[in-house]
Parts: structure tokens; C-alpha cells; sequence
């Protein structure tokens, strides 16, 4: 059978079957392929990867400075130390991931350059089948698989979101957004506007400051940041004893998941306190006569929206030396030399970046179907945010909005092995997740509570993403501390799971 794809025209191959197939050679894809490898011996598997290497968000983003907002020491893996400084630019993980795969003999299930179209699940066959295409060739690739592992993220690689503002096409320079950053562009000497105030903002703005004429953070609204060394005096020190890499990383580990949780907790019980102590920190590096209050006060308590760290206070000492700057103020629209604000004001500039976030990709822009009809994934409910209702055989990573992403990978993995190890048990070739009988009447609600957490790239696209129930199971309820002790404990033959 010939079919046209992209273009193309590309010949259908015969299919290849793996007991697991895992979508996407991010920091979750190769994870999990690690606990593959150390728990289920003799699993067959590939890696399914759009891009041409491994790295997902670390390869995608290629901006000035790109490094990560949480620390490597809970955002790399539980099985392998790291070593580096806390926060990590993108060359520094990649460079880490690397060696997972190498020192685990992952590169030969990866299969770079195939782009999923299709995942197709029968219950007369309990198989999934996935149709894909090679991106360099455009032929069409077909595989089977017993169970699906989705690991490839939350957002749209390919672009990034930007809002539609009036006049863009009158602007004389050059648009340009994070996530697709040109290799060509030249910024020395250029007025810069970067719209947004979010973590990719906070990198960029001072990665960007001594080259540009000048770069001015433009922001609807401030949001919060911690700020500190790059460095763990905890690490340092037992770095000076000569104590083992591996002991040193549990230590650190815990140390920063113990104060993270406290700090998460005080946030709500404390929120004015905490407020102060942020902002505080900040007018401290930007001295008592800057504008506080109306540029790095936000209206929402600390925590509704994700925290940026801020290594070194690279960010403020940047607008501290007037290199950089920071205008809080709405869009009119935008004009030929910049930006026209609502004040009347206008910004002007010869590039504008538009640090404005993601497009919400919930399964991967991939087309699904169940016993042939395609499925409606924000009609499912969540099992603990990685079971769907009515999914067979899979499972998806999604990890935490107030810890690590990494940490709920290995959360995952745990329970994905041991799924499959109690499914083979039972001789069982099928599982899915179903509402018991006492949680008929249960509320059915959306995937988070805007009240307590309600990003922009969520609240635009809210009914791409399941539904949750108000109880723990059938929920993700962003709370590490209370899952890495649940999850492990998971009945696997409670009535919520259904086997065939």
C-alpha cells in the first residue's frame, strides 16, 4: 500500500513488535527505558523520537543561556549522581543524559527521525499498532507493541505559543520566539524587547544584556522568583570529606525535597510571609529606589504559578548595571520601530522575543483510537495522572509542577514494571483503568484546580487534558511527598484495575 505522507510518497513497511513501545528520547523517555533495563530483563523495547537525537526540551531549546529552573540534583535521575552545579545549562544535562544511555546500552532501542501519526489499540488482538514516518524519507513505519509508554511531555516541540497582536506585520525587525531560536540571528548592538516574564524571560534577558544595545524585559503582569547561589553548601561539603558521589546525591536529594515541601506547605499557610521574603530578596539586589512593587509584586499568591529560581541573581544584577530593564504595561499593538503599550508609551526595538510559552501537545499531537474509534482524551478520567479510563495498555508521564519532572519518571517506572511483572503473573494480556462502583456519584472535575495552580499554557487548553475525580487515586495531585509513598503501595488488584 502506498501512502502520501508530508509530500512523500512512501511504501509501507511490515511491522516490527516490541512489548513496549516508548514515545519520545526526552529525560522521561530515557528514564524510564533505564528501569526497563534494570527491572524487566529480557523486555523487548524501542524508543520512537521525532527529533534526530535525544534530549527533548534540552535539544529543542537552543536560546542564549538556556539552563534549567529546578535543581539536577531532584531533576536527574534517583539511580545516577550528579556532580555539577545545581542548575544546569542545556549542554551540561545532555552531556548527563548521554551517559545514561551509553552506560546502559540504550542507544540501539532509540529510533531517531520517526514522527507517531497513529496509535491504534485492539481488544481482539490486545496490541496497540503505531503508524509513524521517518522524517528524513518520509516512509511510513509501522509497529506493534503490548503496552505504550508516553513519555514524550505536554507541549507542541515544533512551536511555541505567541498571542496575535495587532500590527505584527507592520514591526520592520525580526519576531522571534524561544523555542524556535535561529541560528543566524545577530543581536549585538540591537534593541531588544523580550515579552514575557516566566522563566525562559529570566534566562534570556541576562544571557543577552552585553551584546544588545539594550534588552527590556516587557511584562503583563510580575511574577515570582527565588534567587541563590548556584551551588549546595550541603555538596560542597561532603564534596571536601571525600564521601561517595551516590551518597552525596541521596543526601541532597532529600535535604532539597524536605525544604521544598516546607517551603510549598508555607506557602499556603503562610503566603504573605513567604510574598515578603521573595520580593525582599529582590529589592535587596535592586536597592530601596526601584519600583518593587509595581514590577516584582504579582496580584496571586506565591506558587499558583511555577517559581523560577534565579542563580546568582543573574537577572537582577543585569537591570541593577542598566543593561537591562523591565516595563510592566499591556500591548496596544505592535508598530514599524517596536511596540506600542497601552500607556501610549513605545518600546522600540529591532527584535522582539516572544517568551510567551508553550502550546499544550497533551498526547502528542498523535492521533488515537480504541477498537476503532478515536479517542476523546479529555472525555477520560486520570488514574493518579498516568492511567487513562478506557485506555488500555497505557501509561503516560507527567510529572510535577512544584517539584522536579523527574522525580514522578522514576514514580512512574516503579509502578509501570511492576504493572507489567503482576501482569504476566496473572498471565494477564490487557489492562485498563475503570470507575469502581462506590465512586459513581464521585465529582468529575478538571485536570487541576485553577485555584491552586493555573498556568496560561494549561488554562488555554484545559479540555485537551483528562479529568480528575476528588479522590487521591483518581487524580494527579502534585504533591511528590505524598505520592512517592502512595504510588509503591498501589494496589494492583484493587477493583479500579480491569484485566484481560
Amino acid at each position: 500500500m502506498n501512502v502520501a505522507v508530508r509530500g512523500h510518497t512512501a511504501t509501507k513497511q511490515a511491522s516490527e513488535h516490541f512489548d513496549v513501545l516508548i514515545v519520545g528520547a526526552g529525560i522521561s523517555g530515557i528514564g524510564s527505558a533505564y528501569h526497563i533495563e534494570k527491572q524487566l530483563p529480557g523486555t523487548s523495547y524501542v524508543i520512537l523520537e521525532t527529533q534526530t537525537t535525544f534530549g527533548g526540551t534540552w535539544s529543542t531549546h537552543r536560546y542564549p543561556g538556556i539552563r534549567s529552573d529546578s535543581d539536577l540534583h531532584t531533576f536527574g535521575y534517583s539511580f545516577k549522581p550528579w556532580v555539577g552545579p545545581p542548575i544546569a545549562t542545556a549542554e551540561e544535562i545532555l552531556s548527563y543524559m548521554k551517559e545514561v544511555i551509553d552506560d546502559n546500552d540504550i542507544a540501539r532501542h532509540i529510533r531517531y527521525g520517526h514522527k507517531i501519526n497513529s496509535a491504534s489499540w485492539s481488544s481482539e488482538q490486545n496490541l496497540w499498532t503505531i503508524e509513524a514516518t521517518t522524517t528524513d524519507t518520509g516512509e511510513a513505519k509501522t509497529f506493534t507493541a503490548n503496552f505504550l509508554w508516553m513519555c514524550q511531555g505536554y507541549y507542541r516541540h515544533s512551536e511555541g505559543y505567541t498571542p496575535e497582536w495587532e500590527g505584527m506585520d507592520r514591526f520592520k525587525g525580526r519576531i522571534v520566539h524561544p523555542q524556535t531560536w535561529p541560528d543566524d540571528i545577530d543581536l549585538t548592538n540591537k534593541k531588544v524587547v523580550v515579552i514575557g516574564s516566566g522563566a525562559t524571560a529570566a534566562t534570556l534577558v541576562p544571557n543577552i544584556a552585553d551584546k544588545c544595545a539594550h534588552v527590556t524585559m516587557l511584562q503583563r503582569s510580575p511574577t515570582y522568583f527565588r534567587l541563590g547561589r548556584n551551588a549546595i553548601e550541603i555538596a560542597e561539603e561532603l564534596r571536601r570529606l571525600q564521601v561517595d558521589e551516590a551518597w552525596i546525591h541521596e543526601i541532597v536529594r532529600r535535604k532539597i525535597l524536605f525544604e521544598q515541601d516546607a517551603f510549598t506547605k508555607l506557602c499556603v499557610s503562610k503566603p504573605e510571609q513567604v510574598k515578603k521574603e521573595l520580593i525582599g530578596q529582590i529589592s535587596a539586589v535592586l536597592g530601596p529606589d526601584y519600583d518593587v512593587e509595581t514590577h516584582f509584586t504579582p496580584t496571586y499568591r506565591p506558587w499558583r504559578q511555577r517559581i523560577a529560581f534565579v542563580p546568582d541573581a543573574d537577572l537582577f544584577k543585569g537591570i541593577a548595571s542598566g543593561r537591562a530593564s523591565v516595563v510592566t504595561d499591556e500591548i496596544e499593538c505592535f508598530v514599524e520601530n517596536g511596540i506600542q503599550l497601552k500607556s501610549g508609551k513605545v518600546l522600540e526595538a529591532d527584535v522582539i522575543v516572544t517568551a510567551t510559552g508553550f502550546n499544550l501537545a497533551a498526547l502528542g499531537d498523535i492521533a488515537f483510537e480504541i477498537d476503532g474509534k478515536p479517542l476523546a482524551f479529555g472525555d477520560t478520567v486520570t488514574y493518579r495522572g498516568m492511567m487513562f479510563t478506557g485506555v488500555p495498555n497505557m501509561v503516560w508521564v507527567f510529572g510535577y509542577f512544584r517539584a522536579s519532572w523527574t522525580l514522578r519518571v522514576d514514580l512512574v517506572a516503579d509502578f509501570v514494571c511492576r504493572l507489567l511483572g503482576h501482569m504476566k503473573a496473572k498471565g494477564k494480556k490487557k489492562v485498563e483503568v475503570k470507575l469502581r462502583p462506590e465512586d459513581h456519584n464521585m465529582p468529575i472535575l478538571p485536570w487541576i484546580d485553577p485555584e491552586n495552580f493555573n498556568p496560561g499554557y494549561m488554562m488555554r487548553n484545559m479540555n485537551l487534558l483528562p479529568k480528575r475525580g476528588d479522590k487521591p487515586e483518581w487524580q494527579h495531585s502534585q504533591d511528590y511527598w505524598t505520592e512517592k509513598d502512595e504510588i509503591p503501595k498501589t494496589d494492583l488488584d484493587d477493583k479500579a484495575f480491569v484485566y484481560g
